[in-house]
């Protein structure tokens, strides 16, 4: 009787561990600010970019080499 009952309390913990607490963390993942990147407008094409991986020149945000060489011009 005790081998089903603690066998049943394990089957529900284990169900809980591998479904609920997996949810709750992706909520929190997507719930957190600090994980999203800002995005800029390029100076010259006007296309929106990560700030990662835009190039700052002159006070202003580029989306690519090409983009950079063409403002120079």
């Amino acid at each position: 009787m005790i081998l089903k009952l603690l066998l049943i309390i394990a089957v529900i913990a284990g169900v809980y561990f591998l479904f609920f607490k997996k949810s709750s963390k992706n909520l929190d993942k997507f719930s957190n600010s600090n994980d999203v990147d800002d995005v800029v407008e390029c100076a010259n094409c006007g296309v929106y970019s990560e700030l990662k991986d835009s190039i700052l020149s002159n006070g202003k945000y580029y989306c690519s080499k090409e983009c950079l060489m063409e403002a120079t011009k």
